[in-house]
This record gives structure tokens, C-alpha cells and sequence, in this order.
């Protein structure tokens, strides 16, 4: 039977590739359902399916969930997503938001949702949000040592490390692919703007943005300038239209650098909220129309680092 699994990670003291681990359960992998890398892992063991992961780093202690799908096999690298809870939420909340874990199992890739480390919960992206911003919380430096230990204790394919988010965590995906584009291959930000300054992306980065009209928090007028920012850094020179249904329109800028595409699904009339997934009380209609889980898988899917 598969059972839930803890583990401990220090690496505030050293290199977290050579951190000690320790895990109370493992589970046996079968075949992945996506496509490989072409290499291989050593010494690797199979995971937990679902795993609470603390890490040290820099003497304050960091939380993450971790879930590895039953497909998993510890000698085949695999592709990971990083989901980012919004401001208040927490990763349990963001799971059942937007039903990622269901995508995780049926699209074979390892799922992580990060905790944020303030009361009320947020993250440090740029100008939003408080307490994370206000208390000058190293977010970023959290996010790149979790990514040595996914490195360190599981097979991931390090071309295949994307970020998405609900809201704050939509900015701090933005802030990710600002501060580490050498190890985020493309971000799927909803609900969120790019409110990073300055962003010196390391690579051009690959973008799927989801936005509704009628947002009360992340105001559609400033969503084109977070557009233009993606596609003058990536040198984008073509856009077409590649998504119609109901009030859901995704434009495509293509032509652009190293392939990093720039999309925008817009929800006409839409609210504060995850297209195809649980709808949020107060904060406007949400729809059907797209469903933003699907929609950011394929999207990264397709685009690899």
C-alpha cells in the first residue's frame, strides 16, 4: 500500500546535493506515460507518492508537498511542475483549485507545492505581496535549493523544471523566470502580472498567461504590458489567434527566440480565478470555456528548456 512518506533535507550548511535524506516510505515505479530524456539516473529509489519535504535553508526551516506520480521510474528523468499557492492559500488549497494532482498522474510528471514561510501566507514578487515582500523573505533562494534536492533525491529531467501559479504565486512565477531562467524551462502564471523590476531573465522564457477581463485584484490593463516585457525579451515576431471557445481566446506570439513562445488566454468577462477549475467565492465569474490546467500542461509539454 502506498503511505505517506517525510522527508528531511539540510542545506543551509553546503551544497544540497550533499544533503542527508530520510523517507519512511517508497513505493515501486512503473513505466512513464510521457516522453523520457534520453538519459539516465544512478543510485536513485523510488518515492513516496506523496511526500511532505523540509528543507533548512539559511537557518529557516521551508515546507513543500511533494507528489510523485505512480508512474514514476527512479531511472528515467522526469519532467516536474512547481505550483504556487496564492496569497492566503496554501499548496492543499492550490491542488484542489486547480486539479493538479489528477494532471500529475495522468501526464506522468512530479508535482510540488511549495508553503510560503509568512503569516498570512505570500510570496516575494516584486511589488506584491506583503508579508513576504515587506520582510524581504528569499523566496527565490527557497525555490532554487528545492530544485537541488529534486535533483539530488529523485530523476528529473533538468530541461523539463516549469513554474505556475494562482495569483501571488502567478507573479512569483514571473519573479522565477526573472531570477532563475537557467532552471525554469517556462512559466503558466493565472491571474497574475509580472510585477519583478527589474527582470533580467537568463534565457528567453516561454509564457502562457491566463487572465480575465474583469479581475478585481490583477487588473486586465496592465496585463499588455506584461505581454509586451515576454515578447520584446524573447524578440517574438508573429501572433496569431490558436484558441476560440465561448468567452476563452488564447493569442500566440511565435517567431521568437531559442522558440520561447508568449501566450495570452483572455477571459472575457472572466474574474479572479483558475478557467476549468474550482471557482472562488467574491472575486468574479469564472468558466469552462479553457480549461488552464490542460491548457499550461501542453503548453510546457512542448516547450522544454
Amino acid at each position: 500500500m502506498l503511505r505517506r512518506g517525510w522527508i528531511v533535507v539540510c542545506v543551509a550548511c553546503g551544497s544540497s546535493h550533499h544533503a542527508a535524506v530520510e523517507s519512511d516510505a517508497a513505493i515501486d515505479g512503473d513505466e512513464p506515460d510521457v516522453p523520457a530524456g534520453t538519459s539516465t539516473c544512478n543510485a536513485m529509489q523510488a518515492q513516496p507518492l506523496d511526500a511532505t519535504w523540509t528543507i533548512a535553508v539559511a537557518g529557516a526551516m521551508r515546507t513543500a508537498e511533494v507528489h510523485v506520480p505512480a508512474s514514476y521510474d527512479p531511472t528515467r528523468p522526469t519532467p516536474v511542475v512547481i505550483d504556487l499557492h496564492g496569497r492566503l492559500g496554501d499548496g492543499a488549497q492550490e491542488a484542489m483549485l486547480n486539479g493538479s494532482i489528477a494532471k500529475s498522474d495522468a501526464e506522468g510528471f512530479i508535482l510540488v507545492h511549495p508553503e510560503s514561510a509568512t503569516s498570512p501566507t505570500s510570496w516575494n514578487a516584486g511589488t506584491c505581496c506583503d508579508p513576504a515582500t515587506t520582510d524581504h523573505v528569499d523566496d527565490v533562494g527557497f525555490i532554487s535549493a528545492l530544485i537541488d534536492q529534486m535533483e539530488a533525491q529523485l530523476c528529473v529531467d533538468p530541461d523539463r523544471v516549469y513554474a505556475m501559479g494562482m495569483s501571488n504565486g502567478a507573479y512569483f512565477s514571473h519573479t522565477l523566470a526573472c531570477e532563475l531562467g537557467d532552471r525554469i524551462a517556462a512559466i503558466g502564471p493565472v491571474a497574475g502580472l509580472l510585477l519583478q523590476s527589474p527582470c533580467t531573465p537568463a534565457r528567453p522564457i516561454p509564457s502562457l498567461m491566463v487572465n480575465g477581463t474583469a479581475d478585481p485584484l490583477s487588473v486586465y490593463q496592465y496585463v499588455a504590458p506584461t505581454v509586451q516585457f515576454w515578447t520584446d525579451f524573447n524578440h517574438c515576431t508573429t501572433m496569431q489567434t490558436t484558441y476560440q471557445n465561448g468567452v476563452a481566446t488564447c493569442v500566440t506570439h511565435g517567431g521568437c527566440d531559442a522558440g520561447a513562445d508568449v501566450e495570452l488566454c483572455t477571459i472575457q468577462d472572466g474574474g479572479h480565478q483558475w478557467p476549468g477549475g474550482e471557482t472562488l467565492p467574491l472575486l468574479g465569474n469564472n468558466t469552462n470555456d479553457l480549461n488552464a490546467t490542460d491548457a499550461i500542461w501542453a503548453f510546457f509539454a512542448a516547450h522544454p528548456r
